[in-house]
């Protein structure tokens, strides 16, 4: 599995173990979740190199961040391995089951795991991957032995083509990835692709009202449901945030169509703990409580921001902000700066590129220029840390969000 440490595919690897098969793995440097993975019996190499591939492997797997002349996949060629990426792997597995895919471009992975948490109050035992670490069990996989399997269904280069949903969740659809999708109707267009794989005696989950949405689910051979009619904004969660009920009414929806009482279901969801780097809280710097979250989209940190409102009225708000892409930072460079200017102080550490070259010219100090003041940027994520430790204190709160490497600075701030 090369990029065995990705959230996605640890989960793969974690199945594939469960499975009784003999997994190895690559990535570029170890971490907690490679470290998580040898304890589980995964062999683990440190770094990636082409003596890594040898015969008696029977499949790679890789994840789609690698490039095609990645020196472990030229092996893997040259010896003829087969060679999946993740999705078309997932696809493999999951397809033989009753397939519950969760997609959309916002809300995939708590919805996801608030869907696991009905399904195991309501005893069905489902298994799972998710593209985080679930708060209750601290693993992005569940084994379970019913029919049901529940995923997260990305859509970055159409991968979540490779699944057969019996129920589809789409939470929200934007233009999103535009480092591969033209625009917004080349999404859709993806959505549509796999909204018309769901069987007719299947449904898609959807906010019908949503304009977006519409072209994906116009005509479709299969139910559709819009679960805006299961929104319940008195149900008590632990998770703030009007989208997180947006999510929740998805997670219902879904609930609701397989069969579960909606009183089991709401049981379930007011114990939801949530899951890691998803609004997750680290600790407390100088009497200020800090979060963790992966938002790196204009939409994803509106919610956010204003689902931090909701619990901290009173506070003033830091923005710890990490862009993720040059492409993404380019393309939607003014709903960034209307998003990020919601916080009371914002610190923007440099872009992280990915798999990018800066083509554009865009960076973190043209963002700070069309803030204003209440935006510093900063040099790296040290610098990052010390900005933050100055401003916090009893009178406010932390929030610290990116998809790249932002997320070790919490420890250094909660420690």
């Amino acid at each position: 599995m090369i990029g065995v440490g990705g959230i996605g595919m640890s989960g793969l690897a974690r199945l594939f173990l469960h499975d009784g098969k003999t997994v190895s793995g690559s990535d570029r440097a170890p971490s907690d979740i490679t470290n998580a993975l040898v304890s589980e019996g995964v062999n683990f190499f440190a770094s990636q190199g082409a003596s890594n591939i040898t015969e008696g492997i029977d499949l790679v797997v890789y994840t789609e961040a690698m490039a095609k002349d990645h020196p472990e996949m030229v092996a893997a060629k040259e010896l003829g391995v087969p060679m999946v990426n993740y999705f078309e792997a997932l696809g493999l597995v999951a397809n033989q089951y009753y397939l519950i895919a969760v997609s959309g471009t916002h809300g995939k992975t708590t919805t996801t795991a608030m869907l696991i948490d009905i399904l195991e109050e309501a005893g069905l035992d489902p298994s799972a991957i998710v593209g985080s670490l679930r708060a209750k069990t601290k693993s992005n996989y569940r084994a379970g032995k019913s029919k049901y399997f529940v995923v997260e269904a990305c859509e970055y280069k159409r991968d979540f083509i490779h699944l057969e949903p019996d129920v589809l969740i789409i939470t929200n659809l934007e233009a999103e990835h535009l480092d591969y999708y033209r625009d917004l109707s080349d999404v859709q267009a993806a959505f549509r692709e796999l909204a018309m794989k769901v069987p007719e005696d299947g449904v898609v989950i959807a906010e019908v009202s949503n304009p977006n949405v519409a072209p994906v689910i116009e005509g479709l051979k299969c139910q559709v449901m819009d679960y805006k009619k299961h929104l319940d904004l008195a149900l008590p969660l632990k998770v703030p945030g009007v989208h997180n009920r947006m999510n929740a009414a998805g997670a219902l929806a879904a609930a609701a169509f397989i069969g579960i009482e909606e009183s089991v279901a709401k049981s379930a969801l007011s114990n939801f703990a949530g899951t890691w780097r998803r609004f997750e809280y680290k600790g407390e710097l100088n009497g200020a409580p800090v979060y963790d979250d992966y938002g790196h989209h204009p939409t994803e940190i509106t919610a956010t921001i204003n689902g931090t409102r909701e619990m901290y009225p009173d506070r003033k708000l830091i923005l710890a902000y990490q862009p993720h892409m040059y492409s993404r930072t380019h393309a939607l460079f003014d709903d960034f700066v209307r998003a990020l200017s919601l916080a009371d102080q914002v610190i923007l550490a440099p872009i992280y590129a990915a798999r990018e070259q800066n083509e554009s010219g865009v960076s973190s100090e043209k963002l700070k220029e069309t803030i204003g003041e209440k935006a510093k940027a900063v040099s790296g994520l040290d610098e990052l840390v010390g900005e933050i430790k100055n401003m916090a204190d009893g009178s406010s709160v932390v929030l610290v969000m990116g998809a790249g490497d932002i997320a070790r600075v919490t420890s250094s701030l909660t420690s």
